[in-house]
């Protein structure tokens, strides 16, 4: 029997080059970490999506975030992976930034689409209801605070 995850759970590291598609193909980019970081995830972290928040380099402001945990089954990726959706419009770059996440809950599991555009569809409800979820739940107050250890 395996314990479940709690929430939050925090995670951090800097901010590497993905497989390129998340700006590219799906117009949704996406600040993704080193396999050193994704190889420590607990095994009780499931494939799916979750949400929670993020902060740049220790010091900016909290953002709400969404999260992809998992091998990306419409890519048929081999390689585990956390790519995580920053909900706020960037003018630069994040590669070599620090990231630091507290996940907060979880949205669905991962599955297959058949067309990007369903595959967008998606992701784009995944915010929606990480938005929601995040402005009216009970993690408000770690928002609030600025804080992610």
């Amino acid at each position: 029997m395996s314990i479940p995850l709690r929430f939050p759970y925090y995670l951090g590291g800097e901010i590497v080059a993905g497989f390129g598609r998340g700006s590219k193909e799906l117009g949704i980019p996406t600040a993704n970490f080193s396999q050193s970081v994704v190889s420590r995830l607990p095994d009780e972290m499931a494939p799916g999506v979750y949400y929670g928040f993020a902060q740049l380099n220790s010091t900016g402001p909290v953002y709400k975030m969404v999260a992809s945990v998992g091998w990306n089954p419409y890519y048929q990726n081999n390689i585990k992976s956390f790519e995580t959706h920053i909900i706020h419009r960037f003018d630069r770059d994040l590669y070599g930034s620090m990231l630091r996440v507290a996940v907060t809950g979880f949205i669905r599991p991962m599955r297959n689409f058949d067309s990007a555009e369903e595959l967008i569809r998606a992701i784009n409800s995944d915010i929606n209801c990480a938005v929601k979820e995040l402005h009216d739940g009970d993690w408000k107050k770690l928002h609030e605070s600025n804080f992610i250890p």
